[in-house]
């Protein structure tokens, strides 16, 4: 899982009754709701008369104005029991007492266009913190406990968001990356079971397949053994007991310093009860309306370097040690199914002439390595995911961003998180650092790049606001609607290149490949 630093925060916005909230933090998953009428329920208790409050299930947060944004910022506000001393590894339990993804611009955006939303980001226990697995795990009932987290905040909602001026049977549950695999995993969780959380979903580079093949307690075992027996838990009767209530400190430093902090998610028969795939086909996820989309370029982020020979080639598709992995027999048949077409290649000619030559230690297969790895992490378990909702008869709107931003080179592409900017409507870079490697990535850009940004935030905010991404005011002119996926249909491409900004596309492109890749999910684990 991505290692998002997150906090959970409420912020409000607006005049003559018109109520929004978002929050200013990083997030890996948000969860939204369209505002109550303002007629009926008027503004969130506090607004206008002093510091802004909301009376809660457990007692009355406060909040601090933002003269910068005009909203009223609620900060850290608690939806369970802090997990420490003896909640450390444990479920989370409800509470029982009294930047590169701002959402203050989406938002404010939101009531410009007449489609006023609330955001609300939430933090969850990440890595061993949130997702530690073994046979004690397991047989403890504490497994996947970061998912667990992100699920009680939705409760939370359906319990709370009323007192902000929202309304809970309107929540969209929104990710990028580990954030949109998250959202994955609250359709597909307990078998697809509805529990009237959400109504709708987006998912930005991740989907209800898991982008990570599974495995099993043999392969985490010995790292939750090694854990241990460097806590001196060893001799423990219940070792997971014993790691619960170490000093954070010396739990901390094990985990730093060792390679014993890489835990993602399991297949526990419980919270994730089955591979997805086989849920998707089915037919048990929650079925609501989804936005479902990744970049051109993902697999300059997932793919490998290296890779000289068919040989290399089938040797990565088949190690467990990849992030995606398959049994040798199956691993055999990837080369024939990613040829070095040009036209499949990845950046794709239009980009990067088929001629380039990366640098030797790039490998001499890096294209079409690249096309591979981002399709079978990324890409391939989109356009599953929405030919299951389409042909479920569920609202699907699918994309692809094909947009470089600046900073990056064509060698590089539409990589892994670069719509993220775009979507947030961040046009002046917050949270971007040239110190830390990475610029504003509208920098030097043309109007066009902005104007994507609008059209693509409003897109967003319309879907959370009505479940329809194209019913707003101030839409680009000559821009085409966003299609309705079906089965063998259209994406709408996001790129700043063109007049319209965006253009309709049939998802057909490395149709073998991904087939193949979809057809093998259960030997690659998922």
């Amino acid at each position: 899982m991505s290692t998002y630093r997150t906090a959970a925060e409420l912020t409000t916005k607006g005049k003559n009754m018109m109520k929004t909230f978002t929050t200013a933090a990083l997030l890996s998953v948000a969860a939204h709701a369209a505002p109550h009428s303002p007629s009926h329920y008027g503004p969130p208790p506090g607004y206008g008369s002093g510091a802004p409050t909301a009376s809660i299930k457990n007692g009355t947060v406060t909040g601090v104005h933002s003269t910068a944004y005009n909203q009223d910022f609620f900060l850290g506000v608690p939806f369970a029991q802090p997990p420490v001393g003896d909640l450390r590894f444990r479920n989370p339990q409800s509470l029982n007492a009294t930047y590169g993804y701002n959402l203050s611009f989406i938002v404010e955006n939101s009531v410009n266009i007449g489609k006023p939303i609330i955001g609300v980001s939430i933090a969850y226990r990440l890595s061993t913190w949130g997702f530690i697995a073994s046979e004690e795990v397991r047989g403890s009932g504490q497994t996947n406990i970061g998912l667990r987290d992100q699920r009680l905040s939705l409760h939370w909602l359906q319990e709370n968001i009323a007192a902000f001026g929202g309304d809970p049977s309107k929540v969209t549950i929104w990710g990028e990356s580990a954030g949109a695999g998250s959202v994955g995993w609250q359709l597909t969780a307990y078998n697809g079971r509805d529990d009237g959380l959400f109504r709708a979903g987006i998912m930005e580079s991740g989907n209800p397949v898991n982008y990570n093949s599974y495995r099993d307690l043999q392969f985490w075992q010995p790292l939750y053994d090694g854990l241990v027996n460097a806590t001196n838990c060893t001799n423990a009767i219940d070792t997971l007991d014993c790691l619960r209530h170490l000093p954070y400190a010396t739990l901390n430093n094990a985990l730093n310093g060792t390679a014993l902090s890489s835990f993602v998610p399991i297949l526990d028969g419980d919270f994730i009860q089955r591979f997805a795939s086989i849920q998707l086909a089915e037919g048990d996820f929650v079925k609501v309306p989804i936005i479902d989309g990744a970049n051109t370029d993902e697999g300059t982020a997932f793919g490998p370097r290296g890779i000289n020979t068919t040989e290399e080639f089938i040797a990565f598709a088949s190690s467990n040690q990849s992030q995606v992995y398959l049994g040798e027999q199956y691993a055999t048949a990837v080369p024939d199914e990613y040829p070095s077409a040009c036209q499949d290649l990845i950046p794709p000619p239009t980009e990067l002439p088929c001629n380039f030559t990366y640098p030797a230690s790039s490998g001499a297969l890096y294209r079409r390595t690249a096309a591979y790895g981002g399709d079978v992490v990324m890409i391939a378990n989109r356009r599953g995911a929405c030919e299951a909702w389409a042909a479920n008869g569920v609202p699907a709107y699918s994309y692809r961003f094909n947009t470089i931003p600046a900073g990056l080179p064509p060698t590089v592409g539409v990589t892994h998180f670069q719509e993220v900017a775009f979507v947030f409507d961040n046009v002046n870079g917050y949270g971007y650092d040239a110190a830390h490697g990475t610029i504003n990535p509208f920098t030097n850009k043309s109007a066009s790049y902005t104007d994507l940004a609008k059209l693509m935030s409003s897109s967003w905010a319309s879907f959370i606001h009505d479940l329809n991404p194209n019913n707003f005011t101030g839409r680009h002119a000559g821009s085409p609607d966003w299609p309705e996926y079906s089965v063998g249909a259209e994406n709408i491409v996001f790129d700043a290149n063109v007049t319209e900004l965006v253009f309709a596309e049939p998802d057909t492109f490395r149709a073998e490949g991904i087939r193949w890749i979809l057809d093998h999910a259960l030997a690659y684990h998922r």
